[in-house]
């Protein structure tokens, strides 16, 4: 393709660049606008500098890219409230067996995690389980933080719905699901044990704690987790003294209203004693009155001592009579709370089920070769009808700004494309660059990779796709799907470079900053002391073992 007119070239190329900076830097400080508005304003001026029309805008948009983002969108947003990702989270330290164990299961889990619900998705859930992990073990975080960004980008390039960049190698290369899985999954598994090793090598020391002091710290955490959930002791005995006061202050009002009428009676008896006269008549009369007095009164006091007592029995039968009723009513009230958990259980674990067979049944589908966009929004619709409420709580954590920045980077990217400056620096290549030579391959990787930390994945995708794909088709058919194949790994696996080389890093930065009690951060130089060669080698690796 031959360059456009001056004009078009240099007006094509500020609209580029202005949506490659707000890409790359989305919050700098001339335009803070961010990393979707700036995919607009650049589609915006590709239109406004009339290097595409309103219509060929309109037809850049890539539907079906957008329709399978949407779909595993909305599946992913299921599958976590099914608890997968909880399931997942747990895997990590059932029955670990030390640190480095943990490494290689933190890379293990990323990457199946990520192949089939997105590298991004992955990374959000699991950034938390890790430094908890991590946390419990008393070790450094960032060797298992890099394991779980790394291992989810190696893991998202075995699938077209791991990654952006695959989706749109998929639609546009029209190779089906199976045959994509197929082609790198050999290159996936052996790139994984590789980051692993390099993982444990270069942290060696941190990784070799004492295994009792592990476990001790093991305990100690679980205990105080343990213990958070437990019966406060003190709320128990705080309940038995509230009930041992009310007892004696029953009792002490019984004591203090049962002495006066004795005290008062040995009063009257001593008055009577004190106003007794010398005779001695007088004193028997008196004294005989006296006693028959007292006698009078013990048989009244024994008659409203006995009504006083039936009395107390009637109230203690009429009030156990009431506590048996309660405690019936308390039975039957918590036997029929029981019921209605144990009913809401298992519907509980019959909504899992479905979401997990749904979502089984999709991947089947996908390998099937069926329409990958109309599988995924099929299978994220059949969840929607099975939750069976309205579905806006779910349909809020689709991320809708990435469908936006997408429509934004496709007008973009072809409005570019039309400048004919990509097809000139292609044909400048192409010579060194085939894939039928081992010297091509690496030339075309090196490109890849570099391109892919400078313009991001999707858009070297978008770049680069179909003018190598075009240059592999003149050599055979199977150099064609080759030539996607290495170019959905190279630029997946370039994001391991450097921190700010795919969105799954920044995504596990920022997660390990913003926890609660658990905040950490990954800088930008930790991130390179690895990604370096980490990228070179498990690129090389899976270079030699894709066909």
């Amino acid at each position: 393709m031959v360059l456009a007119t001056s004009v078009n070239v240099v007006l094509g190329s500020l609209a580029f660049a202005i949506f490659w900076v707000l890409a790359v830097f989305p919050s700098v400080p001339f335009l803070p606008i961010g990393r979707t508005a700036g995919s607009l304003l650049g589609a915006m001026l590709m239109v406004i500098f009339r290097i595409i029309t309103p219509n060929q805008a309109y037809d850049a948009i890539d539907l079906p890219i957008l329709g399978l983002l949407f779909g595993t969108m909305l599946v992913s947003v299921y599958l976590e409230r099914a608890d997968m990702f909880k399931y997942l989270g747990k895997l990590l330290s059932w029955k670990s067996k030390g640190a480095k164990d943990l490494i290689f299961r933190i890379c293990l889990i990323s990457a199946i995690s990520s192949a089939f619900f997105t590298n991004d998705t992955s990374c959000v859930v699991l950034t938390e389980f890790v430094l908890k992990i991590a946390r419990q073990r008393k070790l450094p975080p960032h060797p298992f933080l890099l394991a779980l960004a790394s291992s989810a980008n190696i893991g998202s390039s075995v699938t077209p719905i791991g990654n952006p960049q695959n989706l749109v190698i998929a639609i546009q290369s029209k190779i089906s699901f199976g045959n994509f899985l197929i082609g790198i999954l050999p290159a996936m598994l052996l790139g994984v044990v590789a980051n692993g090793v390099i993982l444990i090598c270069m942290y060696w020391s941190l990784l070799s704690i004492p295994k009792d002091e592990e476990d001790a710290a093991i305990e100690v955490v679980a205990e105080d987790d343990l213990n958070s959930h437990r019966f406060s002791p003190a709320t128990m005995s705080h309940f038995t003294s509230l009930s041992s006061q009310e007892w004696k202050s029953t009792t002490e009002v019984i004591n203090v209203q049962s002495p006066p009428n004795l005290y008062g009676n040995m009063g009257n008896v001593e008055t009577v004693r004190n106003r007794l006269t010398s005779s001695e008549n007088d004193i028997h009369s008196v004294h005989s009155d006296m006693l028959e007095s007292a006698r009078n009164s013990n048989a009244s006091k024994e008659v409203a001592n006995d009504a006083s007592s039936q009395k107390r029995e009637e109230t203690t039968t009429s009030h156990n009579g009431a506590s048996v009723e309660t405690l019936r009513d308390t039975l039957s009230v918590q036997s029929s709370e029981g019921k209605e958990d144990l009913i809401m259980r298992w519907k509980r674990m019959l909504w899992k089920s479905c979401i997990y067979l749904v979502t089984i049944g999709m991947l089947i589908a996908l390998l099937m070769g069926l329409n990958m966009s109309w599988t995924a929004i099929t299978a994220a619709l059949a969840l929607v009808v099975l939750d069976f409420k309205d579905a806006r709580s779910c349909l809020e954590k689709v991320s809708y700004l990435l469908l936006i920045f997408f429509c934004g980077m496709f007008i973009t990217v072809d409005g570019f494309n039309k400048t004919g400056i990509p097809s000139t620096l292609w044909d400048l290549m192409e010579p060194y660059a085939q894939i039928d030579r081992v010297s091509g391959i690496a030339l075309l990787a090196i490109i890849i990779l570099i391109l892919s930390n400078l313009a991001s994945n999707v858009p070297t995708v978008l770049l680069l796709g179909g003018k190598v794909a075009a240059s592999a088709a003149l050599i055979s058919a199977a150099d064609e799907k080759k030539a996607w194949l290495i170019l959905a790994w190279v630029s997946t696996i370039a994001g391991n470079l450097s921190l700010l080389g795919s969105a799954a890093n920044l995504i596990v930065c920022e997660q390990a900053r913003q926890a609660p009690h658990l905040g950490y951060t990954l800088s930008f130089w930790s991130h390179l002391k690895f990604g370096v060669p980490s990228t070179l080698i498990v690129t090389a690796i899976g270079l030699t073992l894709i066909r």
